[in-house]
């Protein structure tokens, strides 16, 4: 009997615990949603500890995958390059790092309000299930799996906006963020059929192999892919011109909710950025490297010049100042990305390092506003003045976050951090983004610095009967999330190289 070569395979098995960190946290998502069916309204706070426990346990389960790059999901047929959906690498695990630990805060933050303003069930199912979206995203290697983890990450966001029930500014909120999204997605979606029907692929790195070699009559169509998939994400990213949803559904989502997507909405959609121009566009450089220094330069403008227009004595102000702030910050945050066109890779490092920085004091502030809100509802930075004769700790940690913000000491890895950004745009000849981002951090400095000033001001003389403390009445969980945010941000101050040993290692 002649024997004959048996065909390839195309069943292959799984890396489990590649994939486990995400799809942890998408089975206790699923398992709330069944346990909120059975729970009496008395014993609901068990689904938001058990949320917390679950997004720890996600974190931990990066701690193995530390050991090396691990991919799954794989071509099973013979490729020039390894074409994987699912990669575990070094840039994956910060950024689900980043993520799965601003959830745990988020979290933490909302039990108080899980347990008498917010509907407990759904809240913890839509915060688990977007959680589990963003963590997957860095880890996306094709196009597919990258809108996939977009949506995932993005649909249970417009819920949590929009999950105060009979307020009517979180609806309108919500529905302003469903509308602009559902235009990034469709954008994104155009695009990324585009880039398809040009290159024949989905895989990132067959992508950036085919588009060099894309034939002619096909190069217009590629070209508009590639502009439409950036334009996309900059939506998500809330770049300058696509940024007008931020202040409104900022304010009109719960507090908890607002502090999420300032740092993971962010995340999500700067991790997209990232991969598409770095890893699947890098023959297109030319063209999406001056349009991102662009939108960098406007975006860190138009954000600090509109935080400096708030008014201390307006409702919700301080929210609107950070929600301002974030905008601001997504521009200093697109700086290395554009720069990796002019130069190398390496540049993304620092884009990494800028983010966990930005991460940890963004949160805290919004915890603090948070744990200020409860006497104050409307939020007001005028409400904050004297807030160190009533809470020394809440004034010190407040203003230790915003002098990190603005990049100023005892704030180490604030002004590190900056300082990383500007070396990557000077490193890439990006002279003129290197002045512009200068006159930016000296235009934040004076509304950092003037909300700063506010704590230790004199407290205005208060109603008779009206308490000006803050330190009543604020839940354990909220403390502690004031707590850990302050800790981090001490430690990366005195231990900067935690942070910016990205900007220097290549993280692909």
């Amino acid at each position: 009997m002649t024997a004959t070569a048996a065909a390839p395979s195309l069943v292959q098995s799984v890396d489990w615990l590649a994939i486990a960190p995400p799809t942890l946290t998408a089975a206790v998502a699923l398992a709330v949603l069944v346990a909120d069916l059975f729970l009496p309204t008395a014993r609901k706070q068990l689904l938001g500890w058990t949320s917390v426990a679950g997004l720890a346990a996600s974190l931990l389960l990066l701690v193995p995958l530390r050991a090396g790059d691990r991919s799954t999901f794989c071509l099973t047929a013979d490729t020039q390059v390894r074409a994987c959906s699912y990669t575990a690498d070094q840039f994956t695990l910060v950024i689900q790092f980043l993520v799965l630990a601003a959830a745990l805060v988020t979290a933490l933050l909302s039990l108080a309000d899980t347990r008498d303003r917010l509907p407990a069930g759904e809240y913890w199912f839509l915060l688990l299930s977007s959680a589990a979206g963003a963590a997957l995203m860095p880890a996306s290697r094709d196009l597919a799996t990258l809108v996939v983890a977009l949506e995932v990450a993005s649909l249970p966001a417009f819920a949590l906006v929009g999950l105060r029930r009979g307020d009517r500014m979180s609806s309108e909120s919500a529905l302003k963020f469903f509308l602009s999204s559902v235009t990034a997605t469709a954008v994104t979606l155009l695009g990324v059929s585009f880039v398809y029907a040009a290159t024949g692929t989905l895989h990132l790195t067959e992508v950036a192999q085919r588009l060099g070699d894309v034939p002619g009559q096909l190069q217009t169509l590629a070209q508009a892919g590639v502009a439409l998939t950036l334009v996309g994400f900059a939506f998500k990213t809330a770049a300058v011109p696509f940024h007008f949803w931020v202040p409104d559904t900022y304010v009109g989502a719960p507090l908890p909710v607002a502090a999420y997507l300032s740092v993971v909405g962010k995340a999500v959609g700067l991790t997209g950025l990232i991969l598409v121009t770095v890893v699947a566009f890098p023959s297109y450089a030319d063209v999406w490297g001056p349009a991102l220094a662009v939108l960098a330069a406007l975006t860190m403008t138009v954000g600090n010049v509109a935080a400096l227009r708030q008014v201390p004595t307006r409702a919700w102000s301080a929210v609107r100042l950070l929600a301002w702030s974030s905008v601001a910050q997504a521009g200093y945050l697109l700086v290395p990305i554009a720069a990796a066109a002019y130069s190398s890779d390496d540049q993304i490092g620092a884009t990494v390092a800028y983010a966990l920085m930005y991460a940890v004091v963004n949160l805290g502030a919004f915890a603090v506003v948070a744990v200020v809100a409860r006497t104050h509802p409307e939020a007001r930075i005028s409400d904050f003045r004297g807030l160190y004769a009533a809470s020394p700790a809440a004034a010190l940690a407040l203003g230790f976050f915003l002098l990190n913000l603005a990049g100023l000491p005892p704030g180490i890895i604030g002004l590190f951090a900056k300082v990383t950004v500007f070396s990557a745009a000077v490193d890439a000849g990006l002279g003129w983004l290197a002045v512009i981002m200068g006159v930016n951090v000296v235009i934040a400095l004076y509304y950092y610095l003037r909300w700063t000033a506010l704590l230790f001001r004199a407290p205005e003389a208060a109603p008779e009967g009206e308490p000006r403390t803050v330190r009543a009445g604020v839940p354990a969980p909220v403390t502690l999330a004031v707590a850990l945010t302050a800790v981090a941000g001490v430690v990366l101050s005195g231990y900067p190289q935690f942070a910016l040993r990205f900007a220097a290692d290549s993280l692909f």
